[in-house]
């Protein structure tokens, strides 16, 4: 008889001001956070975290104004990075957090390690700039290698108000002249990528 993996629990972190929900899979071991990009929500790691069973200890968190989590006003990332940290110290895992970012995520992720003790790092599909218009940002997404049944986690939610309160992310960026298309390797291959979280543990 095989155990059965983790289940997926719901949870809520800080004040109703900067209320953070986070998914969790796994009750010990060391913890990776994932992050997802603008527009989407936590849901969107929910294949990659069901393929970790119970090698470590998952964190799926909705950024700020994203699925459950409450909007703020502006969400400077520095702040916002120290709110992470204090999620993540209070799980009493005692170990450094493996931190994943797709699109904005990865520069919470960077500026995380940038402060915070991290055993590892994994960012991909960097933003360049913030999203124009909804049709620009749609556009861009590369679902096309993406099984059907996945891309159920790969829908945006445009929100002006939001772009606005994450605008101040983009201010010390030079951007790129060659276009970078999001293509989610993690909902591309969700067992693949997991075996690459599992190889940072």
């Amino acid at each position: 008889m095989h155990p059965q993996p983790p289940r997926r629990t719901t949870h809520a972190y800080g004040t109703p001001k900067n209320l953070l929900v986070y998914d969790r899979w796994g009750r010990y071991g060391r913890p990776v956070v994932l992050l997802h990009g603008l527009f989407y929500d936590r849901t969107t790691w929910w294949p990659v975290a069901a393929e970790l069973g119970d090698a470590c200890s998952v964190i799926a968190v909705d950024l700020p104004g994203h699925g459950q989590s409450a909007a703020r006003g502006e969400n400077a990332v520095e702040p916002l990075a120290r709110d992470l940290a204090a999620l993540v110290n209070g799980l009493d895992l005692h170990r450094a957090p493996v931190l994943v970012g797709q699109g904005e995520g990865a520069l919470l992720a960077e500026a995380f390690a940038d402060t915070y003790a991290t055993r590892a790092v994994l960012t991909f599909d960097e933003p360049q700039a913030p999203p124009e218009c909804p049709e620009r940002h749609r556009a861009t997404a590369d679902l096309a290698d993406v099984p059907v049944p996945y891309r159920q986690f790969a829908v945006s939610r445009w929100d002006r108000g939001l772009l606005r309160s994450y605008r101040c992310w983009f201010a010390n960026r030079k951007q790129q002249l060659v276009a970078k298309r999001p293509c989610f390797p993690h909902l591309r291959a969700p067992a693949r990528f997991a075996a690459t979280l599992r190889d940072l543990i």
